[in-house]
């Protein structure tokens, strides 16, 4: 396996890796027409999250305030969506679009994990907005989403 990133123990929690022996990490240029892909899976993704109110700082404000279901009902069902489609992958081999094998590595716990998950929450609780949603924010028109999204570039 290669070393992408120069360290001597391979960091398993974030770090996407290739399993070909073969691989090697090209810095081929790609015409601009190449990431319209991108264009037309993220605008269809973002009129979801207007349409759905997940964006909303109310009712992210209204979840965190226990007041409401509809955030937890979303992320609930995006959980079950999830459980079943990696259930599905490993139940019938499922490869991807390059017919590569997928593979699931096993993760081990971190205390970490529970920090970084505490500072995410406070983040979105504070601000009502992550990571995903705050470009659909922008979007809309909520500027000072700028400041939101400036804060967690900097906070990575």
């Amino acid at each position: 396996m290669p070393q992408l990133t120069g360290r001597t123990t391979p960091n398993t929690d974030f770090e996407v890796s290739s399993l070909d022996a073969g691989y090697k990490a090209t810095n081929k240029k790609h015409p601009l027409i190449y990431n319209l892909r991108f264009l037309y899976a993220g605008l269809p993704f973002g009129i979801l999250l207007v349409k759905s109110e997940v964006i909303s700082w109310f009712r992210i404000q209204e979840m965190f305030r226990l007041q409401s279901f509809h955030m937890y009902g979303v992320i609930g069902s995006a959980v079950v969506t999830g459980i079943i489609s990696v259930w599905l992958i490993k139940r019938f081999n499922i490869k991807t679009i390059n017919g590569e094998a997928i593979t699931i590595p096993s993760k081990n716990f971190n205390k970490g994990q529970v920090y970084g998950g505490l500072l995410f929450g406070f983040g979105w609780a504070l601000t009502g907005a992550c990571p995903g949603p705050i470009f659909a924010q922008i979007g809309t028109g909520a500027l000072v989403m700028v400041v939101a999204l400036t804060s967690a570039i900097a906070g990575t």
